[in-house]
């Protein structure tokens, strides 16, 4: 089913007064211009101004979600006015995710230039309870109600960050430990082989929820919720498909551009998106599940979610 606006927007308003929320990681996409977006409302004398709708484009994105991920928050600590800058266009009952700052999640920083002379030096705050607390949650505390999910996503960690996975769950189990509670957390690991019990006992110890995740490196969404113990949190789950298992994050960019329609089905993410979406259903209202799509995955996150709840279009005409 291909992405139409007014027919989706109901059928997303339903599921999010069920506790299933769907959206797209970020939201900026010219892509998206006559599926999503009207153009002239960023027009002024008849020109279009970039900076004028990347400013306030989400107000039209939650005319239809309920829900996005805010993958700005991985880059730098949140910033309260930025965050009241983004609630001020969104409905009372939208619901923030958000990628906690790689300032707590890299073990070393990679040698990309925003990391300048830090670049392949270990992170002296990696795993930082403390800083986490008073830099991140401290900022976010006034938008607590509008929050739905923290996420703490793990790169791919080599033997030269652990030996042992169990090395990893030990160290995430005292972090885990520390949080502030009360938060909605999500753990969002990188190594196919370490979803193993202990990982998934130690984030059920802490109330955390398994990001289950589609990802180069790791096996498809399908396979992961069918793992024993997967299911970390009875209140909480979440899945965010970025990309095909296999492909590299840069190929997709270069395949997928600019993103305004699919160019290869994934029909295992689909099947495995609407399970979770029926699940979620099922289970309402004693959980909340959170589903995002990237348009990395297909081509287009807006049909990607729209073919995700096919089923429920079709039950409903």
């Amino acid at each position: 089913m291909p992405f139409e606006r007014e027919q989706i927007r109901p059928l997303l308003a339903e599921l999010a007064r069920s506790g299933v929320f769907l959206g797209t990681s970020s939201w900026k996409y010219a892509g998206w211009f006559n599926l999503l977006y009207d153009r002239s409302r960023y027009s002024w004398r008849g020109r279009f101004g970039e900076a004028r709708f990347e400013r306030n484009c989400l107000a039209e994105y939650a005319e239809v979600f309920k829900t996005v991920c805010l993958d700005a928050a991985y880059y730098k600590f949140p910033d309260p006015k930025q965050l009241e800058g983004l609630l001020s266009q969104v409905p009372p009952d939208f619901q923030f995710a958000l990628k906690v700052t790689d300032e707590i999640t890299l073990r070393k920083f990679s040698n990309l230039p925003r990391f300048g002379a830090r670049a392949g030096r270990p992170n002296p705050n990696f795993l930082n309870a403390d800083l986490f607390a008073s830099a991140f949650v401290g900022p976010c505390e006034p938008f607590r109600k509008n929050i739905g999910l923290l996420i703490f996503e793990f790169s791919r960690f080599y033997p030269t960050d652990y030996a042992q996975g169990r090395d990893f769950v030990s160290q995430l189990d005292g972090f885990l430990g520390q949080l502030p509670g009360g938060w909605p957390y999500g753990v969002e690991i990188r190594n196919r082989h370490w979803l193993q019990p202990g990982y998934f006992e130690c984030l059920s110890r802490h109330g955390a929820t398994h990001v289950f995740n589609s990802w180069e490196a790791m096996p498809p969404v399908g396979e992961q919720i069918a793992l024993e113990k997967a299911f970390t949190n009875p209140s909480l789950t979440a899945a965010r498909f970025l990309l095909k298992p296999g492909r590299k994050y840069e190929q997709a960019v270069r395949n997928f551009q600019p993103y305004d329609r699919v160019k290869e089905e994934n029909n295992e993410a689909r099947a495995a998106g609407r399970k979770l979406v029926a699940d979620g259903v099922a289970a309402s209202p004693q959980r909340k599940t959170f589903l995002y799509v990237n348009n990395r995955l297909e081509g287009n996150a807006l049909h990607t979610i729209s073919a995700m709840i096919q089923d429920r279009s079709t039950s409903t005409t």
